[in-house]
């Protein structure tokens, strides 16, 4: 790993656990081992690292939903069973890829970073985005029509969030499967959502 790469995933680490304003640089330095002297080579300030981590944790995010949801058949339920299983074991730290839960990173960084027209919460913002649009390309896959399997998304990311949420702040480890049943009955009334 270069050094660029053991910054980001080193701030990635702390910024989860411990806030984003509760981490000085310094700290980072002292965990990553790198000097100060390399960390401003590669960014010109802690908001250029922030932004860095962002799109890392994005990236590693949508690649880990994306093999998720490709493991099931693509019909509506498959894709909600997908999301849903993928939050459990991600909320009950059964899912290494992303890291020991600590609730939702963009969430985290949107709570610190509270203007929405600032860079960092567009961000964060735009990787909600991005996780409904795979939500709806996969819906569309299955056979719903273009406004339908945009509704379906929604409403999944409406409850995808619901569910993280409570994961986090009350420590409901059931939460996903809650959603996922919910999910499920609300394809099959509401959007008539049949295998093809």
């Amino acid at each position: 790993m270069d050094k660029r790469q053991q910054l980001v995933t080193t701030a990635f680490d702390l910024f989860y656990r411990q806030g984003i304003h509760a981490v000085g640089i310094n700290q980072i330095l002292q965990e990553s081992g790198i000097a100060k002297k390399t960390l401003y080579h590669h960014f010109s300030g802690k908001e250029a690292l922030v932004a860095a981590v962002i799109t890392y944790r994005d990236r590693v995010f949508l690649e880990w939903l994306e093999k998720r949801l490709e493991q099931e058949k693509f019909t509506a339920e498959g894709v909600i069973e997908a999301l849903f299983t993928a939050l459990d074991d991600w909320i009950n730290n059964r899912e290494t890829t992303l890291t020991a839960f600590h609730g939702c990173f963009f969430i985290n960084t949107c709570a610190e970073y509270g203007d929405p027209g600032h860079e960092l919460h567009r961000q964060c913002a735009q990787h909600k985005t991005a996780v409904t649009r795979m939500l709806a390309s996969c819906l569309l896959k299955a056979g719903l029509e273009e406004q339908a399997a945009g509704q379906l998304a929604y409403t999944l990311s409406l409850l995808k969030e619901g569910a993280i949420v409570l994961a986090q702040v009350q420590g409901d480890k059931q939460a996903a499967l809650q959603a996922k049943a919910l999910a499920l009955s609300l394809a099959s009334s509401v959007y008539s959502a049949k295998t093809p």
